[in-house]
């Protein structure tokens, strides 16, 4: 492919050592030529000094004939202004890097159509949704970001005497917008079947939309849930994404604030998260708050020594598990020596991200369940195929496959065997490891 990068950031400059290295050809665009020299003696690419917002140089740069461009400054607005030129001038694919929350959170298809910016891309949301992926089940995430809050997934333990043991799964009258995932009965771990049946202890996953979850849920099991406490310290957008990545029964989430008026913005934002206003690595405040008790310490404020601290300090005195997210690169080293248990890198994450996108095929694996039982795929079937407008009953599904969710323009939704996948849909499906090829063919033969 044929890449334009402007900025040499952590982002852009991590992006073009990633993007290079994987053989694609690479233009970097900055106004700092020590940087564009520092790129230029490690990496087999093309520098340009000029500003990524001026019509001649990215005319200079080639973007009438890229097949990408990405746009990774620290300005928000100049991100957006290059990618819409960008896009004018010829760019098949465009991608913006943006920071603030508003920007991330604007309305896509009218970015797409009004500005020409494909697809957007926030180190701080991404970095929250890693870290969420990493507490709760990958698959989880991946559906849940899918569907746009109007999906649902949980992993559970079937409980004495629930409704649904001894029954067949096609017998166990779930409601028609929720699915049985997965089973794991001791050491064996299955995808479900409509003779699948459960028994006390067994561990689900089950899928539904939200309207529905509940009633489902109490097929299996009618117990009150365990919640997973966490402490979030720090007041940056990502501590705010990652509070609502949170938002479940699963979790009790507070999060650590220094300034009293942000403190109350975030109140406002997260209703359902508590919010204090205080320092953890005080420890008066941490004794206070009995934080040694909590499951999880997440550390995100902006300042990488203030979050190697916070973990560190927060192993120390007990909890369970401690997260900290870091910017700069020449940390990386220091935490399996301070006992830290694990760290995110915003442009390692953002860089995923970019990678994730440039993936543009018609089938894509965009998650794996735990113990690598399944996959989660998403695809999206070709104008042509031969199972647009066709009952589910009837489409063969590759073995132990199924259609989990659809997607159908701001519409998502669980779907029943009567229902029918039209063209442009988008549709999620969960099956056995390396089924690609057998998607392929069925979402796009005609």
């Amino acid at each position: 492919m044929e890449i334009i990068i402007a900025g040499t950031g952590e982002v852009g400059g991590h992006a073009a050592d990633v993007l290079s290295m994987a053989g694609h050809n690479v233009t970097v665009i900055d106004l700092n030529q020590e940087r564009l020299q520092l790129l230029n003696d490690s990496l087999d690419l093309r520098t340009l000094t000029g500003h990524c917002a001026h019509y001649g140089v990215l005319e200079e740069a080639g973007v009438s004939d890229c097949d990408l461009f990405i746009a990774a400054t620290q300005s928000d607005e100049v991100n957006m202004l290059s990618s819409f030129l960008a896009k004018a001038a010829g760019a098949k694919k465009t991608i913006s890097r943006v920071h603030h929350t508003a920007n991330f959170s604007l309305n896509r298809t009218a970015i797409s159509t009004k500005l020409g910016i494909d697809d957007l891309i926030c180190p701080e949301h991404a970095t929250a949704m890693a870290i969420a992926r990493h507490l709760r089940n990958p698959g989880t995430i991946a559906l849940e970001e899918f569907g746009k809050g109007q999906i649902f997934m949980q992993r559970f333990p079937v409980s004495k005497a629930a409704p649904a043991i001894g029954k067949d799964l096609c017998d166990m009258e779930l409601p028609h917008s929720t699915r049985l995932a997965i089973v794991e009965s001791g050491d064996d771990v299955s995808l479900a079947t409509a003779r699948t049946q459960v028994s006390e202890g067994d561990i689900v996953t089950l899928i539904g939309e939200v309207k529905t979850f509940d009633t489902a849920r109490k097929l299996f099991n009618k117990e009150k849930e365990k919640r997973i406490t966490v402490a979030i310290m720090g007041q940056s957008s990502t501590a705010v994404w990652l509070g609502r990545a949170l938002k479940s029964r699963l979790f009790s989430v507070r999060i650590f604030v220094d300034e009293h008026e942000r403190a109350e913005q975030l109140a406002e934002k997260l209703p359902h998260v508590t919010i204090i206003e205080g320092d953890p690595t005080d420890t008066a405040v941490f004794a206070e708050e009995h934080l040694e008790v909590v499951d999880v310490f997440i550390a995100v404020t902006s300042d990488d020594e203030h979050n190697i601290l916070g973990c560190a300090q927060a192993k120390t005195f007990g909890v369970g598990e401690s997260i900290a997210v870091v910017q700069r690169t020449k940390y990386l080293h220091l935490f399996e020596h301070v006992g830290i248990d694990h760290v995110f890198s915003p442009r390692q994450v953002a860089v995923r991200a970019i990678e994730h996108l440039i993936d543009v095929g018609p089938v894509r694996s965009v998650a794996m369940f735990d113990d690598s039982v399944a996959e989660v795929y998403e695809v999206r079937p070709s104008e042509k195929a031969a199972i647009l407008g066709k009952d589910l009953r009837t489409i063969e599904l590759p073995t132990k496959s199924m259609i989990a969710a659809i997607r159908r323009g701001d519409r998502v939704y669980v779907p029943g065997a009567e229902d029918q996948i039209d063209q442009g849909d988008t549709v999620l499906v969960i099956g056995p490891h390396g089924i690609n090829e057998k998607l392929l063919k069925l979402f796009t033969t005609s």
